[in-house]
């Protein structure tokens, strides 16, 4: 009996030795983190994204972090600069200059030249702000066009034709103008025809200005071009809406309905991207989009877009790319248009039924995809945060009826050029 057992222990001891040998032999997972600003439920598709991708790539394991965006840039500075970076982290276009020049970023172009076909297709413009003379550190996640939003319930209301795509910004300025109504009739205005965010140029005053014939930059980016010539022009019709018609909430009346004049039901329309879509849906009222309307030199919007970039220092630079390639890629980019918060940069995707029938509001879904025959890419540039602050700031009190338009641009210039200067 005693030999029994002892033959039994040995037996178990050498069991037990051989899947310890096993589990020491076989390879630990490789672990990449994802960061990334958004709402938990991005986060929750993000994970499918990386589920997907796990399945594929068994040996690699993907965390993903979100935070929402001033949290996840105050972070990203934190752990950048401590030297603990994630492998792979989101990157909104006009910012990526600054990070492509502090030497954070891994150049993708070598793992491009590997992989000819992997942006045929894309759309082409998304590409443009990640390129560099010494390769691409980026590439765009999902791309954003602005559009015309308009409440039907209001123009019902007022028995006025829905924004078509043969509109006029004097269209859209005398519409709003007929739509801003004291509808209780204490004496004080509470439905408003036009509302936009005015401090950055991407939802509306960029596209003005260029519809106009004038520019935001200089090509070399060492001039801010915003009061001359027909930029200033765009800015006095811009002011002519706001402070002549009164046809948008000053920042002050806005704050008591919140941030977003038209999601609070105050305003008949507004210009923005596909991210307010969701937020949109759940609204109790109709709405629809329509093409932005044209200037004197014809119909402009903007572009811009998100990006992955990975980090310089990454341990695990091929299958970061990895994770990167798969996101870029049908799969991935069907699972992010379900999101509806963007439209993807695959040509197949954007085009066929992922996108075009994705759930949510039914609303036409091309007009972003046709905005893309008449953008111009979103300013990007070194300094860009900066800048747009110092812009922003001067015209807050404009728009709170403190300060002349003029005066306002005379003193950007100066300012912003300054900005600018500090960046060659």
């Amino acid at each position: 009996m005693r030999l029994q057992a002892s033959a039994a222990l040995v037996c178990a001891a050498l069991a037990a030795s051989a899947v310890a040998a096993s589990a020491a032999a076989a390879p630990a997972a490789i672990e990449l983190t994802y960061m990334l600003w958004g709402s938990p439920s991005e986060g929750e598709v993000w994970r499918g994204v990386a589920d997907a991708f796990e399945a594929k790539h068994p040996e690699i394991k993907v965390k993903i972090e979100v935070a929402d965006w001033s949290s996840y840039w105050q972070k990203l500075r934190v752990v950048v600069a401590g030297g603990n970076p994630p492998d792979i982290f989101a990157m909104d276009a006009p910012l990526y200059p600054d990070w492509q020049s502090r030497g954070a970023l891994l150049n993708l172009q070598p793992y491009l030249d590997a992989d000819p076909k992997a942006l045929d297709d894309i759309y082409p413009i998304t590409l443009e702000a990640y390129r560099s003379a010494d390769g691409i550190y980026g590439l765009p996640r999902d791309f954003q066009t602005i559009v015309l939003y308009y409440n039907k319930d209001m123009f019902d209301a007022a028995k006025l034709p829905y924004p078509t795509a043969d509109w006029s910004w004097d269209d859209l300025r005398r519409t709003a103008k007929a739509l801003t109504l004291d509808k209780n009739g204490d004496g004080t205005t509470d439905q408003w025809g036009f509302w936009s965010e005015i401090g950055d140029p991407e939802p509306f005053w960029g596209a003005v200005v260029w519809s106009y014939g004038g520019d935001i930059i200089s090509a070399d980016r060492s001039r801010t071009l915003l009061a001359e010539g027909p930029a200033r022009d765009a800015w006095h019709f811009i002011a002519g809406m706001a402070l002549d018609d009164k046809a948008l909430p000053t920042p002050e009346q806005l704050k008591q309905y919140g941030t977003d004049g038209f999601s609070a039901g105050i305003a008949a329309m507004t210009v923005s991207g596909h991210w307010v879509v969701p937020e949109y849906a759940e609204r109790g009222f109709a709405w629809g989009v329509a093409p932005l309307p044209s200037g004197p030199k014809g119909r402009v919007t903007s572009v811009n877009s998100a990006g992955f970039v990975i980090s310089k220092t990454t341990a695990h630079p091929q299958e970061a790319w990895e994770f990167v390639k798969f996101a870029a890629s049908p799969d991935g980019q069907a699972a992010l248009a379900k999101l509806g918060l963007a439209v993807p940069i695959l040509k197949s995707v954007a085009e066929g039924p992922a996108y075009l029938d994705q759930p949510g509001p039914k609303i036409d879904q091309r007009v972003f995809l046709d905005a893309l025959s008449y953008a111009r890419l979103k300013p990007s540039f070194r300094g860009y945060e900066e800048w747009a602050t110092v812009v922003g700031d001067a015209l807050l009190p404009v728009w709170n009826g403190d300060a002349a338009i003029d005066d306002a641009l005379d003193e950007i210039g100066p300012a912003a050029d300054d900005v600018l200067q500090g960046q060659h």
